[in-house]
């Protein structure tokens, strides 16, 4: 518990309007997407909940919190959007959640430079919009952009519909400026390349908060097209369209959007071409001329314009369901066991990876439901649904082992949502020696391991 005597701290700080100690409302920030449908392992964990909410709206007030926390050893947990599916905003030691929600400022826009500062806690779907009245691109643009922040999405290095072209949303950051554990506010400068020394931006990107709280990004962000066409393929099989894909990449040919699925409708590859009108043209029709080499059949523009078009929807539909629901009101009405992975791998192994996992999961009972590639060949999705023969616990069996045998293949378990408690106990089998790196960096910074404490094993 956090006693009187800090929480007139705060409010001087903040000013009472800007603290919520109401139990309820409490424990719905104490919670993300994740519920214990998916959290397997994780689920008695999600039960864990926060002592206060703060909203401050400036990095001063951040500041002045963290050092309050610092002080007194409060753990620290910073919240986006409240929208990612991994757990991470989840409150292992309870302690107070900074709701950046009201840092929503978009504080410049440089339109020669192509570069915009905002605060972290802008939501993407605002920051899209006031960009196209400049007449200039968000390059950020994953299924969450009605309901995800900024400070979010740097926070798991998100990856986006364009991420083929533009890639990860780590890749757009150019400055950012963080509140470290002491309560110091560390700016880096809004250059886009270093050679003088580490570029201290890759600290915080995809750190899931466990080494400060980012306030302010400054992003790389693109002119609008000139042009945006689209494209539908369907193939005979997977390893078809794949190796359309992979041939794609290896000469240079990046399509804004290139998504391959397979689901009960088939073997259906989406692409979408963005840029300036000759390399639109060129991009269509050299990509058409190696699907059509790997027997892809041309489907036309209609159904990849469909997909571009509800690209949203889920992010709407999610949205819409949990504004006024309850933490168990939500859980209760997403309580069917299923799961999805995102795994990367060399693209070497991507087909054999399938056939191994597929073997593996026949041993459950378990169906996949769809398989993906998404923006780049390396990147391997799969749905996942228990069957009839399916027993207790054995999703959560088969997906660990799916995912250890990406690891063993050479890959990594996650490329889009973060660990945050899901995939926590797999972490330190990944990273090896990088895990005990990691930690030495938290100690420095984070001697008494207030921020977001128990996160990436720290």
């Amino acid at each position: 518990m956090i006693d009187a005597a800090i929480i007139s701290k705060l409010k001087t700080i903040l000013g009472s309007s800007a603290l919520i100690a109401d139990p309820e409302t409490v424990e719905k920030y104490s919670n993300d997407a994740l519920t214990p449908a998916r959290a397997f392992s994780a689920q008695p964990l999600l039960h864990h909940t926060a002592d206060l909410v703060v909203k401050p709206n400036d990095t001063h007030q951040v500041s002045e919190i963290v050092k309050v926390a610092s002080e007194h050893r409060i753990p620290i947990i910073p919240y986006g959007g409240g929208t990612g599916v991994m757990g991470a905003v989840v409150p292992l030691r309870s302690g107070i959640i900074i709701d950046l929600g009201d840092m929503n400022r978009i504080l410049h826009v440089d339109r020669l430079s192509r570069t915009v500062t905002v605060q972290a806690g802008t939501l993407l779907k605002n920051l899209a919009t006031t960009l196209d009245n400049h007449g200039l691109l968000l390059g950020h643009d994953p299924w969450s952009v009605p309901i995800a922040t900024v400070g979010g999405t740097i926070s798991t290095n998100g990856v986006g519909y364009r991420a083929a072209s533009v890639g990860p949303m780590g890749s757009q950051v150019i400055a950012l400026e963080v509140v470290l554990p002491s309560g110091s506010i560390l700016a880096t400068r809004r250059v886009p390349k270093y050679s003088s020394g580490p570029n201290l931006n890759q600290l915080f990107i995809g750190s899931e908060g466990t080494l400060g709280v980012i306030t302010n990004a400054t992003l790389r962000v693109l002119e609008q097209p000139e042009e945006r066409l689209f494209s539908t393929f369907r193939f005979p099989t997977f390893e078809l369209g794949f190796n359309s894909i992979n041939s794609m990449f290896g000469i240079g040919l990046r399509p804004s959007v290139v998504d391959l699925t397979e689901d009960f409708e088939g073997v259906h590859l989406y692409m979408v071409f963005e840029g300036y009108r000759e390399q639109v043209e060129a991009q269509q029709c050299r990509s058409s001329m190696i699907c059509n080499l790997n027997k892809g059949r041309d489907l036309g523009p209609t159904e990849a314009m469909i997909y571009w078009d509800t690209r949203y929807q889920i992010a709407e539909q999610y949205k819409n369901s949990v504004t006024d629901s309850s933490r168990t009101e939500i859980w209760n009405r997403q309580s069917k066991e299923f799961d999805y992975l995102h795994i990367a791998l060399p693209a070497s192994t991507i087909l054999e990876y399938r056939k191994r996992v597929d073997k593996l999961l026949n041993q459950y009972d378990i169906r996949v439901t769809e398989y993906a590639v998404w923006t780049a060949p390396e990147l391997f999705s799969m749905v996942l649904v228990p069957g009839n023969l399916t027993k207790r616990g054995d999703l959560q069996l088969a997906v660990d082992q799916a995912l250890m045998l990406a690891q063993d293949m050479g890959g990594i378990m996650e490329y889009c949502h973060g660990v945050g408690i899901k995939l926590a106990h797999l972490l330190a089998r990944e990273m090896g020696l990088g895990q005990r790196i990691v930690s030495d960096i938290k100690q420095v910074l984070d001697p008494y391991n207030i921020m977001n404490p128990g996160k990436l094993g720290l």
